[in-house]
């Protein structure tokens, strides 16, 4: 990520009047926070504070404490789910365009690096793929929609 693609979030920040922007891409994560007080006479724009860090893996395992957020069949809650988050803020997609199928249904076998979805972060299309192997049992998100860092995507019972 270089300096003008900052600067481009920065300017989509004041165009939305978003006061945080968290995106993490290629191993990088980027966080963007205004300044609380406002400057309105200020001629040089706010620049808020940016970190990088390595990103930690995509999918987690749901713990046991963890409620479901719809009910599922007697068999899925007897076993753990590999929770698949997004990793960014943006627009979810299940199929690469209108036109083609899902990457994966409900009921579909998927493999360790198979691509589930795609998130699209300011005009750049992120493949979001499966931690492990299993069986998609619940996707959380319609298709289109926006979703937001750390949100659910799809729940995978491991095979």
């Amino acid at each position: 990520m270089d300096l003008d693609e900052i600067k481009r979030i920065l300017d989509l920040m004041r165009e939305n009047d978003l006061a945080e922007f968290e995106l993490e891409q290629e191993g990088v994560k980027v966080r963007l926070r205004k300044n609380s007080a406002p400057q309105w006479n200020s001629q040089a724009p706010v620049v808020p504070a940016a970190a990088y860090a390595p990103l930690p893996a995509v999918a987690t395992a749901a713990s046991a404490g963890e409620p479901a957020s719809s009910p599922l069949t007697a068999a899925s809650e007897d076993v753990d789910l590999a929770i698949i988050k997004s990793p960014i803020v943006g627009t979810f997609y299940r199929a690469p365009d209108p036109e083609s199928k899902s990457f994966a249904e409900v009921g579909q076998m998927v493999k360790t690096g198979q691509t589930l979805c795609i998130i699209e972060a300011m005009k750049l299309m992120n493949e979001i793929n499966a931690e492990c192997d299993g069986e998609v049992v619940k996707v959380y998100v319609e298709n289109g929609r926006a979703v937001q860092y750390g949100e659910r995507l799809f729940a995978i019972r491991p095979a």
